[in-house]
């Protein structure tokens, strides 16, 4: 049941404000746990905490025990939950919980706790017992309850008799899921802010969860969690259905803290993945092909225009934006699902998920906003893309946003025409010298799928290609490749100015008909 508080509290008046709304807001928990709770009530707690100043936790790394503020990453990767101590186990359910340690990266705790079949809410305390330390040698004993780093299901997806990982959710307001037979690539996260056009980006966390028991039968998990940064906070509800394409359903209602600096950019339903090397951009010295957890972002408008974006790895911060209203979907994707692509037997990214938001209800204008950073190797995240609302919530009232996030493995979200299958850069044999080439790129496009495949033998398919004020089209072809059973794009730009980039798009059309989504690359200055 929705929680509900009074605002009147005899002898308040006496009380400071911060103090006061303290009070509220433990208030709220009590009695959150005592009637049962929902995401009503996670929203209450929410905007309770949106009109407080926002008290900074301090040196986090402190609190913890020295030998786990100090501890190696091999020393930490050491440290293992014991799966027979998973939550739910002794009752035979369909999912479990585990947990992660925290320590090293992971300095501050959040609560997580349990909603039973009657809504009463149980504490999921941390116990050193529930860990396997491995060749750490560690006097627990003198820690007591540190809290934990995060937690992740369990579910069977790839076999009845082994619960695989399904979800995880650990570090600020970062979670990710699997589909079956996936591998973990990107991750989503809550909410983004200023990640461009602010005084630095922060990073808001998710502090408590609340999980919901599922009942012997049920093949979906509830997930309830509150929100927290300096400038924001927020109540989500995520309902995740494993499968082949595991999808979570997200509820979110989010509120600008009262009395805080102000948001440059509020990225909604953000997406952080990796791009180190593509087809688009081989990495010399490296006997991989392609290094990367997502190859491209995918947007459908809502003007019902549908855009690829292929992923770059720049020198230099990249933002590119796509305004439009209520667009039908987003997401980064892993478009190539071949071995051979990426010759890497342990990363497997072939595996890797990709993730399809699909907006639920209202979403209004706005833009999908792409960044790309620069990135030394494949061990940092380089790519963040996220919805930017037109509009900001007045402070201490809600934004209310629903989508539905499926992750998806080799069946995948497309465009209903045909798409890119390949984007390459470069020239085969030329006289032309590489100062004319580095002037004059070449790009060469692929495009497959069932608006092409239903044209008729001998059919005039055009190339209709468009560059920004700073480039000019010098060669647009269109050809079948009967290799792959495809249509094939070869186009030619001449820089203006070599020290700006260049916007390019193209697509293919037959009788004035579009029959292709629209490639959009921007090239990058020299």
């Amino acid at each position: 049941m929705p929680l509900v508080i009074s605002p009147v509290i005899p002898a308040a008046r006496h009380l400071g404000r911060s103090l006061l709304t303290g009070l509220i807001t433990s208030l709220a928990a009590v009695c959150a746990a005592a009637q049962g709770l929902d995401w009503d009530s996670v929203s209450h707690i929410a905007q309770t905490r949106a009109a407080q100043p926002w008290t900074p936790s301090g040196d986090k790394a402190a609190a913890l025990p020295p030998e786990l503020a100090n501890i190696s990453y091999d020393g930490l990767r050491a440290i293992r939950f014991k799966p027979e101590r998973s939550t739910w186990r002794d009752r035979s359910l369909p999912f479990e919980l585990q947990y992660f340690h925290l320590g090293l990266y992971q300095t501050e705790p959040v609560r997580i706790r349990e909603i039973g079949p009657d809504g009463q809410v149980t504490e999921l305390p941390f116990r050193t017992g529930d860990y396997d330390y491995g060749f750490n040698r560690f006097d627990t004993a003198a820690w007591g309850d540190l809290g934990h780093a995060g937690f992740r299901l369990h579910y069977p997806l790839n076999s009845v008799a082994y619960k695989d990982e399904l979800a995880v959710f650990l570090g600020a307001s970062y979670f990710r899921a699997l589909g079956a037979g996936q591998q973990y690539g990107l991750s989503a996260r809550g909410l983004a802010i200023d990640t461009v056009g602010g005084q630095g980006e922060e990073f808001p966390r998710f502090t408590e969860f609340w999980v919901r028991r599922p009942s012997a039968t049920d093949r979906e998990v509830t997930v309830l969690a509150l929100l927290e940064s300096a400038r924001a906070t927020g109540a989500y509800r995520f309902v995740i259905r494993p499968g082949f394409q595991t999808t979570m359903t997200v509820h979110a209602r989010v509120y600008l803290r009262v009395g805080a600096a102000p948001v440059a950019t509020l990225g909604l339903a953000p997406l952080t993945s990796m791009f180190l090397s593509g087809e688009n951009q081989p990495l010399p010295g490296d006997f991989r092909p392609e290094v990367h957890d997502s190859d491209g972002l995918m947007l459908a408008t809502g003007e019902g225009e549908w855009l690829w974006r292929p992923l770059q790895r720049p020198r230099s911060v990249q933002v590119s934006s796509f305004a439009t209203v209520n667009p039908r979907g987003f997401g980064l994707m892993q478009r190539d699902r071949r071995f051979a692509s990426y010759e890497d037997v342990e990363a497997r990214y072939e595996r890797r998920p990709s993730a399809w938001v699909r907006p639920l209800g209202d979403w209004g204008a706005g833009r999908v906003e792409l960044v790309q950073l620069p990135t030394p190797d494949e061990t940092h995240d380089n790519v963040v893309a996220y919805w930017v609302p037109a509009r900001l919530p007045a402070q201490g009232q809600p934004l209310e946003f629903a989508y539905e996030l499926s992750w998806q493995g080799d069946e995948q979200q497309r465009p209903p025409s045909s798409w890119v299958t390949q984007t390459r850069r470069g020239y085969g044999y030329t006289r032309l010298s590489p100062a004319e080439q580095s002037a004059q790129p070449k790009f060469v496009l692929d495009f497959a799928g069932p608006a092409l495949d239903a044209l008729p033998p001998g059919a005039a398919v055009q190339a209709v290609v468009s560059a920004n004020a700073n480039g000019r089209v010098i060669e647009a072809v269109a050809y079948p490749n009967p290799a792959t059973s495809s249509w094939r794009v070869s186009l030619r730009v001449v820089r203006i100015d070599p020290n700006q980039p260049v916007e390019l798009r193209a697509f293919l059309q037959h009788q004035q008909h579009a029959v292709s989504e629209t490639w959009t690359h921007l090239l990058l200055p020299e």
